[in-house]
C-alpha cells in the first residue's frame, strides 16, 4: 500500500465512521446519565466526560488534548467536575449512554450482521494504534473494550477518531496555529460548525475571535472578506494530507481489503445515525 492509498482510506473510514461516535456530545441518554450525577453544566458534561479516561487531570491537560477551547472556559469546570463524579464512574455512564443511544439512532439496524461485522474490523483498526505522542487516544486506549457489537463499534470508533485528532492536533502545532486560529480558519470552509455556535461552545468572545481572524488576515490565510485565501485553502489542505498520513498507522496494519470494507460498511450507518436527528441541524452550517 503506498502512502497516497493509504491516505486515501484513512480519510474514507474517518469520514464514515466519524457520526458513529459525535453522536454522543448529543445524546441525551449521555446527558441525562451525567446531569443525575450531578453535572449541571453543559460544557462541564463535555469537558469531563471526554477527559475521563485520563482520570482526574487538571484544566490545563484538558485544554492542551482538546486544543481549540478558551482555558477559562475549561477552567471553570476541571478540575471541579471530579469533586462531583469520579472519572471512572463517568467513564461507565459515558458508555452506558452512548450504547444506548446508538441503538436508539440504529433502530433494527443495531442488532445486523453488519454492525457485528464493522465492530471487528473497527476493533482490529483500534488496537493496531500506536500511542505515542497521542495521549488523549492512549487515555481512551487504556479502558476495556465493553461487551456487545454495539458498544465496540462506538467505543472502535471514538479510539480511531482521537488517534487521528491527536495526529492532527501535532500537525497545528507544527504549522504554528494556536487553538482559536486553527479554529476560525477551519469554519472558514464553510463546512463545520456555524462560527456564533463555535464561540459560544467553544468559550470565546467576539474580541477573542477578531484577533485571530486579524492575525490570520497578516498571515495571509483570511481575505477581508472572511473567507480563505488561496494561501489558506492550500495550508488547510495541507494540515488534512499530514492529518492523513499520521492515520494511515491502523489501515496499512490490517490492509487495503478490511479498511475499504471499514467505510462501505459505515456510510449508511452513519447516514442513519443523520436522519434519525444526531446532530442538531442549527449548530451547523452543513450536515456533518
Amino acid at each position: 500500500m503506498d502512502r497516497a492509498e493509504a491516505q486515501q482510506l484513512a480519510s474514507r473510514a474517518h469520514a464514515a465512521l466519524e457520526p458513529l461516535h459525535a453522536f454522543v456530545y448529543f445524546a441525551p441518554e449521555v446527558e441525562q446519565s451525567f446531569t443525575a450525577a450531578g453535572l449541571d453544566s453543559a460544557r462541564g458534561r463535555y469537558f469531563a466526560g471526554r477527559a475521563a479516561p485520563l482520570g482526574a487531570v487538571g484544566a490545563s491537560v484538558v485544554t492542551a488534548t482538546f486544543y481549540n477551547f478558551n482555558h477559562r472556559l475549561v477552567a471553570r469546570h476541571i478540575p471541579h467536575a471530579w469533586s462531583v463524579v469520579e472519572p471512572a464512574e463517568l467513564v461507565k455512564l459515558r458508555f452506558a449512554g452512548a450504547e444506548a443511544a446508538l441503538r436508539r439512532l440504529l433502530g433494527d439496524a443495531a442488532v445486523s450482521d453488519e454492525v457485528t461485522e464493522l465492530a471487528g474490523l473497527v476493533r482490529e483498526a483500534a488496537e493496531a494504534c500506536s500511542p505515542e505522542g497521542r495521549p488523549l487516544f492512549a487515555g481512551h486506549a487504556d479502558l476495556d473494550w465493553p461487551d456487545g457489537p454495539v458498544a465496540a463499534l462506538w467505543h472502535g470508533a471514538t479510539l480511531l477518531r482521537e488517534h487521528r485528532g491527536d495526529g492532527h492536533i501535532a500537525a497545528l502545532v507544527a504549522e504554528g496555529l494556536p487553538g482559536l486560529q486553527a479554529l476560525v480558519s477551519h469554519i472558514a470552509q464553510g463546512n463545520s460548525f456555524r462560527a456564533e455556535a463555535a464561540k459560544k461552545l467553544r468559550g470565546w468572545t467576539d474580541e477573542d475571535w477578531a484577533d485571530a481572524e486579524q492575525a490570520l488576515r497578516e498571515r495571509g490565510v483570511l481575505g477581508d472578506d472572511g473567507g480563505l485565501t488561496d494561501e489558506g485553502r492550500a495550508m488547510r489542505a495541507a494540515l488534512e494530507e499530514r492529518t492523513d498520513h499520521a492515520a494511515t498507522g491502523p489501515y496499512r496494519a490490517i490492509g487495503a481489503e478490511k479498511s475499504a470494507r471499514i467505510a462501505e460498511l459505515a456510510k449508511p450507518l452513519s447516514r442513519a445515525v443523520r436522519k434519525a436527528g444526531a446532530f442538531p441541524r442549527e449548530l451547523f452550517t452543513q450536515r456533518s
